[in-house]
């Protein structure tokens, strides 16, 4: 990694004395860092960021993955996942073998359980309701992160026919904890007219979390990239998130990831995956451009962790969590892992050089163990 500014492209030199200064960077400066080929000048710039924010610290959470069902009223052109339920791969749990997976999970140790699943037609209030009392039951401490933006005005409009506030006032005095940053893609309408036709709008989105984040409560978010949209698309997708923070501060990190093409529908197959120096570059262009976002996740199953490690040094700040059992992107093709080990994700942590740190859904961190301490303290 470059560690000499005068070593950088001609083309960075300005944005590395803006944020070396500490100002923002204008979505001009996010046009220039997209098009550069100077991966590891970017990159080193994204450092600057991230020890500002975070110093030297790596964090992970421990966590268990839950998809209630696939079953959706939608068909987005890029997703793998969803289905009719005439269809041979739908699926739909109950709700008390979720609860009785939950359980089992929380003997390993889980802060969280994450969970999500389609707009699905016929599941009534009570299911939902039942379920997030079921969850809290279990463990007061344990966090319900649950549904995406789309999934919370599926909710609010066909399933409790409440206003959307209300709707999310129920669901989090049900248990509740943090929603999801699923379903944002790529917010420029015209793309999301071709990869995700019918699914929510930016504005229909954005206004979940902000009506969330007014509340009181937190969120994170997300971009896919790697289809058909271009730099100029990414960037307007980052502004618009940035500026919502700038209004709520309710986003606790940002977890972008990659269009998987192997399960797309027709109109979208053929495309190639995002390379490693584009995700590398998009990861670490996040880092610099937002600013307001304290926390930049790799998300593990999508990149592999190896490439999730390299990009510690590329601005991230966080290797998302053990997971177990993701469905969504394995569905679409994906060959990483399901899962990880605490003691994995802290080995990747300690070999890019920094001090592993477990988190909760918050992105606070969890306390140390006595050879953390003595790592922080001898930073």
């Amino acid at each position: 990694m470059i560690s000499n500014p005068r070593l950088l492209a001609p083309e960075l030199r300005p944005i590395f004395d803006k944020v070396a200064a500490g100002t923002r960077i204008s979505d001009a400066d996010a046009m220039t860092l997209y098009a550069t080929r100077d991966i590891n000048g970017v990159g080193m710039i994204a450092n600057i960021v991230r020890e500002r924010i975070n110093g030297k610290v790596a964090t992970y959470i421990h966590n268990r993955y839950v998809n209630y069902s696939n079953v959706c009223l939608l068909s987005c052109q890029f997703c793998a996942f969803g289905a009719k339920k005439r269809d041979e791969h739908a699926f739909e749990l109950a709700a008390p073998e979720i609860i009785a997976t939950v359980k089992d999970a929380l003997k390993l140790g889980i802060t969280e359980i994450h969970m999500v699943g389609g707009l699905h037609p016929t599941l009534p209030a009570s299911w939902y309701l039942e379920l997030l009392q079921g969850l809290r039951a279990l463990d007061k401490n344990l966090i319900i992160k649950a549904f995406t933006a789309v999934e919370a005005r599926h909710l609010a409009d066909r399933v409790f026919k409440l206003p959307l506030r209300e709707t999310l006032a129920l669901l989090r005095d049900n248990g509740l904890g943090a929603i999801t940053g699923g379903g944002a893609e790529i917010f420029d309408p015209e793309i999301r007219a071709k990869i995700c036709k019918g699914k929510e709008t930016a504005e229909e989105w954005a206004e979940v979390h902000r009506t969330w984040h007014e509340m009181g409560e937190h969120s994170t978010c997300t971009m896919l990239y790697g289809h058909i949209e271009t730099d100029a698309h990414r960037v307007d997708h980052l502004r618009r998130l940035r500026e919502l923070q700038d209004d709520t501060g309710g986003f606790t990190g940002f977890i972008p990831f990659a269009f998987e093409p192997d399960g797309a529908r027709p109109v979208l197959k053929g495309i190639l995956h995002a390379t490693a120096f584009e995700e590398l570059r998009n990861l670490a262009v996040s880092r610099i451009y937002l600013d307001n976002i304290d926390h930049i996740t790799a998300y593990w199953i999508s990149l592999g962790l190896p490439l999730a490690q390299l990009s510690l040094n590329y601005g991230v700040d966080d290797l998302h969590g053990t997971i177990i059992e993701e469905k969504i992107f394995h569905m679409a093709g994906a060959k990483t892992p399901q899962q990880q080990t605490m003691e994995s994700l802290e080995k990747a942590i300690r070999e890019a050089g920094r001090i592993p740190m477990q988190r909760n859904s918050f992105y606070e961190r969890i306390a140390a163990t006595a050879a953390t301490a003595s790592e922080l303290v001898a930073a």
